[in-house]
């Protein structure tokens, strides 16, 4: 996750419900989260409890629900919480550890250029499973398409499926796996049969698979368009027979003994 600039990290305390002690914990804000609009507030636990935190009484309070008064810890000079015991302090020793360490990867990452944020991001895209995007696009694309529509994505999701199994990576996505999927659908057995699916049958399925390559593509989950690059399984030509005006005409001139 990316964050935002001026990020602060800052150890904090939280009151245990039953017990007169109070958690240790590190509050990271403002923190950007993909897919977040607005900047997120994260706290880490650091399974750290103190009870003999020395309180600060000369700044301002809160009252709680019940009225009780409650005050700031009291800190040093480095921004340590004071406990009055030994093992409490350490505690809040090392708690001060970690916001350090959390405090310099927000700062290194902020130093970070666009483009080495971009490639971040787009590897961790890559190790996503592009099945599971198929059926997340197949839903969304075509929630109030025809019946025959949404059919044939299922279908070559089914074909898909048979191919690579439930996990294909966007990462193992290249144009060897695409033309070989192209091979595959060419002699891929029938759903409810053991006979090859019609050619032109292959051919909308196909055609299916490079629309989600396609989309896949737009939505920066591959970095190259590979739905431009594989050929199409070319329609086969179906023959039609049909007569001529001077076959229908004696046609119709023929008398019909059941007529």
């Amino acid at each position: 996750m990316k964050q935002l600039s001026r990020t602060k990290v800052t150890v904090r305390t939280r009151k245990a419900e039953f017990r007169n002690e109070w958690y240790l914990c590190v509050e990271t804000y403002p923190v950007f989260v993909q897919g977040k609009s607005k900047p997120q507030r994260n706290i880490e636990s650091l399974n750290r409890t103190v009870s003999t935190i020395i309180w600060d009484k000369t700044r301002p309070c809160h009252l709680d629900i019940d009225g009780n008064k409650n005050y700031k810890a009291k800190r040093d000079d480095n921004g340590v919480i004071l406990c009055r015991s030994e093992k409490d302090q350490q505690a809040c020793l090392y708690a001060d550890g970690v916001r350090k360490l959390r405090q310099r990867e927000c700062d290194n990452t902020e130093l970070y250029s666009d483009t080495e944020i971009e490639y971040a991001e787009q590897k961790q895209r890559s190790q996503q499973n592009f099945i599971i995007y198929f059926e997340e696009t197949a839903k969304k694309r075509h929630l109030n398409s025809s019946p025959s529509i949404i059919k044939s994505w299922q279908r070559t999701l089914y074909y898909l499926k048979q191919f690579t199994g439930d996990t294909l990576l966007f990462s193992q996505i290249n144009t060897r796996l695409a033309e070989d999927f192209r091979e595959f659908m060419l002699t891929a057995p029938c759903v409810h049969k053991s006979d090859p699916i019609a050619r032109n049958t292959s051919t909308t399925y196909f055609s299916v698979f490079k629309a989600a390559l396609k989309q896949a593509f737009i939505d920066g989950y591959l970095t190259i368009d590979l739905s431009a690059k594989i050929k199409n399984i070319p329609k086969q030509e179906t023959r039609r027979e049909f007569l001529t005006v001077e076959e229908l005409n004696a046609l119709v001139a023929t008398p019909c003994k059941n007529g």
